[in-house]
């Protein structure tokens, strides 16, 4: 069902407070323990969602440490190195997690993404879309040190497409109708890559299920500890990005003011465009006038039964008090505005 102004989320929620604790702990803690503790997080996540009202739902990505960085535990070839990263000082992405590479890079027993996926299915209601996302493979290659064998970054990423190909077909056949390909690096680096070459790579990730599924990415400038890293401009996005073999973009708004916003036209005129109407890096709490102003500005460029709205990014960056509102409002400044027009 297309619902017009649908109401979404990229993926990631914060942790609660008790499930940061345990990660800090988890030598005190056995293996049931651990798989009732992932359980209790994911229903708190489905929970805070489902309350607000949204139309598509995600785990909270609560089984992640970081939205990319936990996939690597499942990469067989890598090691943690801990020697590349910046320790002290303002918090920014020289702080994130880095891998030597040490052998070939192989998933023998996928990402994980199904797993999270089928427990989603199992603690949820009836009602909502159920959501999975999983980093595109120039994302997931950002945190891994070339080699002799891959000698740059797109290199690796080639290494890397095949495995995020094959668990994307997973989770195809696991059920999952909706999901998001989270691509940043893309959006950070347009302004200097070649953005024929981004699109190439990710058309080939998604191939096998184009057609299959709702099929999205996520375009954003970075969010950590609440942070961007890249140049923030669509711009260097067009017109390449408009060849993405996708059902619906999403692409961050808030953050910017709304700055370049007629450039969603084009866009909202090859496919479903879903827009970052909220702000996970700052701390003021949308008021559903807000949201109703911020939908009515997108409405200039998008038809209603193209657009849906969401957070900039994934929430987890953002403490749970606060997400758990920021959605409230953006449900009923949209549910508002369906009233206004009647759908």
């Amino acid at each position: 069902m297309n619902i017009p102004i649908r109401t979404t989320v990229v993926g990631s929620y914060p942790f609660p407070g008790w499930l940061e604790f345990a990660s800090q702990n988890m030598d005190k803690f056995g293996k049931a323990d651990i798989e009732e503790m992932i359980e209790d997080a994911v229903i708190a996540a489905i929970h805070d969602q489902v309350t607000a009202g949204l139309d598509v739902i995600t785990d909270g990505e609560q089984t992640r440490l970081d939205f990319n960085l936990s996939f690597y535990g499942f990469i067989k070839g890598i090691e943690n190195n801990d020697t590349e990263t910046r320790k002290f000082g303002p918090a920014a992405h020289d702080q994130r997690g880095k891998n030597n590479i040490v052998g070939e890079l192989v998933a023998p027993n996928g990402l994980g993404a199904v797993a999270e996926y089928l427990r989603l299915k199992k603690l949820a209601p009836a009602g909502p879309a159920l959501k999975a996302s999983v980093p595109g493979p120039f994302t997931l290659s950002g945190r891994l040190l070339p080699n002799e064998k891959y000698k740059d970054r797109y290199a690796i990423t080639e290494a890397l497409l095949p495995i995020i190909s094959k668990e994307l077909e997973a989770l195809v056949a696991a059920g999952c109708t909706e999901i998001t390909v989270d691509e940043p690096s893309m959006s950070c680096y347009a302004y200097k890559e070649d953005t024929k070459r981004f699109v190439d790579i990710f058309n080939r990730t998604v191939k096998p299920i184009v057609g299959k599924c709702n099929l999205s990415t996520h375009l954003c400038f970075g969010n950590f500890k609440g942070r961007p890293v890249g140049y923030r401009s669509i711009k260097p996005m067009l017109p390449d990005f408009l060849d993405l073999t996708i059902n619906e973009i999403h692409i961050e708004m808030a953050n910017r003011e709304f700055a370049e916003i007629e450039l969603l036209q084009p866009f909202s005129e090859k496919l479903n465009v879903a827009v970052g109407i909220i702000d996970g890096k700052i701390y003021y709490i949308e008021t559903v006038v807000d949201v109703v102003e911020r939908i009515n500005r997108c409405l200039k460029y998008i038809p209603a039964e193209k657009l849906s709205v969401a957070p900039d990014c994934g929430l987890s960056q953002t403490a749970r008090w606060a997400s758990r509102l920021k959605l409230i409002n953006m449900v009923k400044g949209a549910k508002k505005i369906r009233q206004q027009l009647g759908v």
